[in-house]
């Protein structure tokens, strides 16, 4: 697998600005899963492999329902989103994708610090993340480190495990924890 050079556009405010999050709709299932299969190949997969894993692409209605999905859009248009599963303090995130042509821009970490926000609000003290090898880098810089490894198709491919260790929520006179809505509702970040 080759690696794709990174994007160095720089992060203004202006683009900051023109990026909303919002939680997913079922609605949303066909553009996310579009999403996701664009930001995987930009990473020079080929499209057996794509094809191999079409089905851990694909999302669907029933999994934003189930799972919690935030979706960052320019000009109303999803441009990534980033998905929860599990309950309580057992959080993992499932998926982090990008359209290649919004990477470099900061999308997907404002799409993560909003999620560890509210995580880190909601009593969480560590999430998991099942990286693909090339956002590895991506996660460390927001303290993720590696703490195994997990199979993935083809065999033998080994994908990283990683887990990003949360402080607890600095106390603000309220039960912040008891009070947010994973969802983004009611505590969502949106800087």
């Amino acid at each position: 697998v080759g690696s794709k050079p990174r994007h160095s556009g720089a992060v203004d405010s202006a683009s900051r600005r023109e990026i909303s999050l919002r939680s997913a709709r079922a609605d949303d299932a066909q553009a996310l899963s579009a999403i996701a299969r664009a930001a995987k190949a930009h990473w020079g997969y080929s499209e057996a492999l794509l094809a191999l894993w079409a089905q851990d692409l694909t999302i669907t209605p029933e999994l934003i329902r189930r799972d919690q999905y935030r979706v960052a859009e320019r000009d109303g248009r999803p441009v990534a989103f980033l998905a929860l599963a599990g309950e309580g303090p057992d959080l993992s995130i499932e998926h982090l994708w990008v359209l290649p042509e919004a990477m470099g821009n900061g999308v997907g970490g404002r799409l993560l610090t909003d999620a560890l926000a509210r995580c880190r609000d909601a009593g969480t003290s560590s999430i998991r993340i099942v990286s693909d090898p090339n956002a590895a880098g991506f996660y460390a810089r927001f303290g993720a480190r590696e703490i195994g490894s997990v199979p993935s198709r083809p065999a033998p491919r080994q994908l990283p495990l990683l887990e990003i260790r949360l402080a607890p929520p600095i106390a603000t006179g309220g039960d912040a924890a008891a009070s947010c809505d994973l969802s983004g509702s009611s505590c969502a970040s949106e800087t």
